[in-house]
């Protein structure tokens, strides 16, 4: 592609570089300019104008952006996405509906390395998205680029944004309650709103005892495709009631613990087949933390194994709640 500014006579299929302001009307950037255009700029004393033109082998940015998101997203109506129309270069990767974003990331990489002016930006992997959401955008910052290297980035991207939509739907919630412990109403609404916004219900909600054998038996009755627990006290030890109470139903657990502030005393098994989360007390709150991460992989139907939560410590520190009892940062020294 060619940049620069010419003379009028030779500007007539460009494309005007800047916008410009007329007597008679603004000319925009971006518009290839016709005829009527040049005699405008003509009449108003214009002698040359900034433009850019393509050469033997450019795409012209519409083009190359309509081209691109078919790589990355091969067929987005199978996965819940829907792409935009490209519009000044850019087209836009939307949710349909609820879900979790899967990401290739190194082929986003391998997209971004083949031309500076050909780029991709997306949300985090596993972002957890609502009808309409922004899942990517894909932006061709110029007025043109070669054709040879939207193809190279086609490749090198290929199938590199995906979309898991929620598998499961039915969700089963035990809570433990304990003499003088917190109400539930307002926590029991916070873990509602959070499987609601996956496309789920809670269909049963039991409340028993803090105590092993109460729980243990809650466990084996409760309706649900997967099983939260929130626990009247904080569960603090592999031992504890909850993951306790969960092996002696004859469910296993995964993992306790998990490297993510909120979310730390997350615990992760499975029962009969079913998911089973050990939340936090955090989870009380429709703040973001640790749980959120888990549930939503587990309604999407997407792996979460001891090494997944392992992994979620990179990106894990999250906002500080303003209520919090225990504040992680210390006074200040005076």
């Amino acid at each position: 592609m060619r940049f620069g500014p010419v003379a009028l006579a030779e500007a007539e299929g460009a494309i005007l570089a800047h916008s410009v302001g007329l007597a008679s009307g603004k000319l925009r950037k971006g518009m290839t300019l016709d005829g009527e255009a040049i005699a405008r700029l003509g009449a108003e004393g214009h002698e040359s104008v900034i433009v850019a033109r393509l050469e033997p082998g450019d795409l012209h940015e519409n083009d190359a952006a309509e081209a691109l998101p078919r790589a990355l997203v091969p067929d987005p109506a199978a996965v819940g996405l829907r792409l935009t129309a490209p519009f000044t270069g850019r087209v836009n990767v939307i949710a349909e509906g609820p879900g979790l974003v899967r990401l290739d990331v190194a082929a986003v990489e391998a997209f971004n390395r083949v031309n500076p002016m050909i780029t991709v930006a997306t949300v985090p992997p596993f972002q957890q998205m609502g009808a309409g959401g922004m899942v990517a955008t894909i932006k061709v910052i110029s007025y043109a680029v070669p054709e040879a290297d939207v193809m190279r980035a086609a490749r090198a991207g290929a199938g590199a944004i995906g979309f898991a939509r929620p598998t499961l739907a039915d969700v089963g919630l035990v809570v433990t309650r304990i003499p003088g412990g917190p109400k539930d109403d307002k926590a029991i609404a916070a873990i509602a709103g959070r499987v609601e916004a996956l496309g789920g219900a809670l269909v049963e909600t039991r409340t028993v005892a803090h105590e092993r054998d109460a729980l243990s038996g809650a466990l084996g009755e409760v309706a649900g495709e997967a099983v939260l627990i929130l626990t009247g006290s904080a569960t603090s030890d592999p031992q504890d009631v909850a993951p306790a109470a969960l092996r002696a139903a004859g469910g296993r657990v995964e993992r306790f613990g998990m490297p993510v502030d909120p979310g730390n005393l997350l615990f992760l098994g499975d029962l009969d087949g079913r998911p089973v989360i050990g939340l936090p007390g955090c989870a009380r709150s429709p703040a973001l933390n640790g749980a959120d991460w888990v549930l939503g992989r587990v309604l999407c139907g997407l792996p979460v194994r001891a090494e997944d939560i392992a992994g979620m410590g990179v990106g894990g520190l999250l906002k500080e709640i303003p209520t919090r009892p225990q504040p992680r940062a210390g006074r200040t020294a005076r």
